[in-house]
């Protein structure tokens, strides 16, 4: 074998750890499907309807927290997903117990395994008395929903 052949063989080994790489296929994950009930990591809970045609749905959510006074209440909440199979998603909820509502981004991943996961970003404005305290109207943060079987 000439010099050169052989240093080509050797480093082509040495860089390869002297094994046959194997490349497997990505496994596709299943569809995610946002219709159902919800909960996240602070024990909010939301349901989701059956998506219409245009992937607009609705349903309800009861947070586990809240800054208000108030009792907390089940709210309303209406949105709408883009097709996929792991699709994103936004909606809307309107407080009943206070003065506030607050969005929702987010995207849907199923796991190989098949569990699926709400990744969310949301924006919660509050109405303020004036114009001055505009800066302390709006918090931001995220959550992760995971399906309630």
């Amino acid at each position: 074998m000439a010099p050169t052949a052989c240093l080509l063989l050797c480093l082509c080994l040495f860089l390869g750890g002297g094994r046959a790489r194997t490349t497997e296929a990505p496994k596709t994950p299943g569809k995610c499907h946002l219709e159902g009930t919800w909960v996240n990591e602070l024990g909010s809970r939301m349901s989701i309807s059956a998506l219409d045609g245009e992937g607009r749905f609705s349903g309800s959510y009861l947070t586990g927290v809240t800054a208000s006074q108030n009792p907390i209440r089940t709210s309303g909440l209406t949105g709408a997903q883009r097709q996929g199979a792991q699709p994103t998603f936004g909606f809307t909820v309107l407080w009943s117990f206070s003065d506030s509502m607050t969005v929702f981004v987010g995207q849907c991943f199923v796991s190989e395994s098949g569990e699926e996961t709400l990744e969310t970003t949301w924006l919660l404005r509050e109405t303020v008395p004036s114009h001055s305290e505009d800066w302390k109207a709006t918090r931001v943060g995220t959550n992760t929903f995971l399906r309630l079987k």
